[in-house]
């Protein structure tokens, strides 16, 4: 098996070391279009990961050959359903995206799916893991505890998004899409609570939503409010979650940062 990743950033570079691979090739930032070497590797891998952020027109790779390719997975976003108020979405829920990012990536997903492909769509919810926590937020002091009422998020440590990719890699479903969340949906005041509590230190101080200062991308993630039904990855993949709430990965994070 041969991986060709399109921007080899956070999530990509776990499930790189998730596999049993023969070789691991990835694009940063300035890599497109393809290099001479870059498209000889693309077309001898058997595994496509697609993680670049889409634009006004849909994906920027779509139209590229992939001719060897047995498995391409997409990572969308669960952005796409937007917001429910705190209602639970699955992978049947209606599209509602709720701000330009999502209404590309929506676009995205359907340009892929129309390709005939083997393609898998990933709807990560939120990411978090080792270097990318509110535990890291609060040794930085950029941690926030922004009070909402009746607001869900829901999370994914970037471990268990790699462990669902490889599940995929070994049991290929195309054109199935994927959930990609753990069990407990929360408040982020709550997680920040929590991640404090196991550091031992106070948490910041909590500001009403209307009250907070923050740039027009952090307020629109205020905005939609949800919660992500996981069933699926269960059920098709066979995963078991290896931290299937924030509790559990927060406290493996705390712990490692502490050897």
């Amino acid at each position: 098996m041969r991986l060709f990743c399109f921007g080899f950033g956070y999530s990509a570079s776990y499930f790189a070391r998730a596999c049993k691979w023969e070789s691991v090739y990835g694009t940063h930032r300035g890599d497109l279009p393809l290099s001479l070497e870059a498209r000889e590797k693309l077309a001898e891998a058997t595994h496509i990961l697609l993680s670049i952020p889409p634009n006004e027109n849909g994906d920027i790779i779509i139209g590229e050959k992939f001719p060897a390719a047995k498995w391409i997975g997409y990572l969308s976003t669960t952005g796409v359903y937007g917001n429910t108020d705190g209602g639970w979405v699955d992978e049947t829920s209606p599209l509602k995206p709720a701000n330009d990012r999502s209404k590309w990536r929506v676009l995205a997903e359907n340009q892929w799916l129309q390709t005939g492909l083997p393609v898998h769509i990933f709807r990560l919810s939120g990411i978090y893991g080792l270097g990318r926590s509110a535990i890291d937020e609060l040794k930085k002091g950029t941690a926030r505890r922004i009070a909402k009422p009746n607001q869900f998020f829901s999370r994914i440590h970037v471990e268990d998004i790699a462990q669902i990719l490889a599940a995929s890699v070994k049991n290929p479903t195309p054109g199935e899409i994927f959930n990609c969340a753990d069990d407990l949906p929360a408040p982020a005041a709550e997680v920040v609570e929590y991640a404090a509590k196991l550091m031992g230190i106070e948490p910041p101080p909590s500001v009403p939503f209307e009250e907070a200062e923050m740039s027009e991308m952090a307020r629109s993630f205020y905005l939609s409010s949800r919660r992500v039904k996981n069933d699926k990855i269960k059920k098709i993949l066979n995963v078991s979650l290896k931290y299937p709430d924030y509790k559990q990965g927060l406290a493996a994070i705390w712990h490692e940062t502490c050897l």
